[in-house]
């Protein structure tokens, strides 16, 4: 396993780590998220990524009972949670300082543990202050409740403002930010983002590197009865694909198939292997299903090296979605 720095902190966190929100949320078996997240810890990954929002607090529940059977030790590992969807009242959402100091406290007792090595706010709130959360944040890291926090799908500016406020009051301000990213997914990361990497050493923990599977190539012939994007929940991501834009990127998929083929990789390697090549990627966030697709993805850390300069140029090609300045 590699280990990279997150932003500017001194936390090292996995190249690759492990995702919970497709898995624990519609499949609900704690024996197998034992198997995945024994096979992911065993491989070297250190950080177990959580939301309140997963599976409304289910996901939390079944990732602390693993952690607790398994006995890991509790500086081996980081864990994370994500405030804003909490319930349907009013002050069980959003980031007040009330629900971002309950859901704290909630999401600790449904990880059994005693702190969050990483706290994100899951949405930016147009409702609250952006002062108030940065507050609220400061205070749950002073009460160490809370190691790390950030941020998840800020804009640049959200980000920036938090950062100016933080610095003005001698608070902490966001370490990270949790974004989309992928080979169809850039302009964020790779544009927006830039003078934030620059000037406040800002971290990422990139989630859905494969596209929601689309990067796997298994929807090239249509849409698996077994997939996610077979499952009620995921009717958005379905129609998603059935415009002209998702039957697009289901070309491309298969393009970028035959360069993983002639470097003797799966696509999902491939496009994994791509998001880490990236350096201002921290950790590359993996879903999977099965400890077999796992421990394929856990590869991708070895396909790397192979993308040299002809082959990220023969990618770009098939792409032509590189972000302009």
């Amino acid at each position: 396993m590699e280990y990279r720095r997150l932003g500017s902190s001194g936390l090292k966190v996995s190249a690759l780590s492990f995702g919970s929100w497709v898995t624990f949320s519609f499949q609900a078996d704690e024996d197998a998220a034992a198997e995945l997240m024994t096979t992911a810890y065993d491989a070297g990954v250190n950080f177990f990524d959580n939301a309140e929002a997963y599976a409304s607090g289910e996901s939390e529940r079944i990732m602390g009972r693993v952690l607790k059977k398994t006995g890991w030790p509790r500086d081996s590992y980081c864990v994370s949670s994500k405030v804003f969807w909490g319930g349907q009242l009013p002050t069980q959402r959003g980031l007040s300082k009330k629900h971002v100091r309950d859901a704290c406290h909630a999401a600790l007792e449904r990880l059994q543990v005693d702190y969050l090595d990483l706290y994100f706010c899951h949405r930016p709130d147009p409702e609250t202050p952006i002062e108030e959360t940065v507050r609220a944040m400061n205070d749950l890291i002073a009460q160490g409740l809370v190691l790390y926090w950030g941020t998840s799908e800020w804009s640049a500016d959200e980000i920036s403002e938090a950062c100016g406020i933080a610095r003005a009051l001698g608070l902490a301000g966001p370490t990270m930010e949790q974004p989309q990213y992928n080979m169809f997914e850039r302009t964020r990361v790779e544009r927006e983002y830039r003078r934030l990497f620059d000037s406040v050493g800002l971290g990422t923990t990139i989630w859905s590197p494969l596209a929601s599977g689309v990067l796997t190539g298994k929807y090239a012939g249509g849409i698996p009865d077994d997939s996610r994007m077979a499952l009620p929940a995921y009717d958005w991501l379905r129609e998603r694909m059935e415009t002209e834009e998702g039957r697009a990127q289901i070309a491309k998929a298969q393009e970028l198939a035959a360069v993983a083929a002639d470097l003797d990789v799966s696509l999902a390697q491939l496009a994994i292997a791509w998001c880490l090549k990236n350096p201002d990627v921290s950790t590359v966030i993996l879903g999977a299903s099965r400890p077999s697709q796992l421990v394929e993805n856990l590869g991708a850390l070895d396909v790397v090296e192979k993308l040299d300069a002809p082959v990220m140029e023969r990618i770009e090609g098939v792409l032509d979605n590189a972000p302009g300045e």
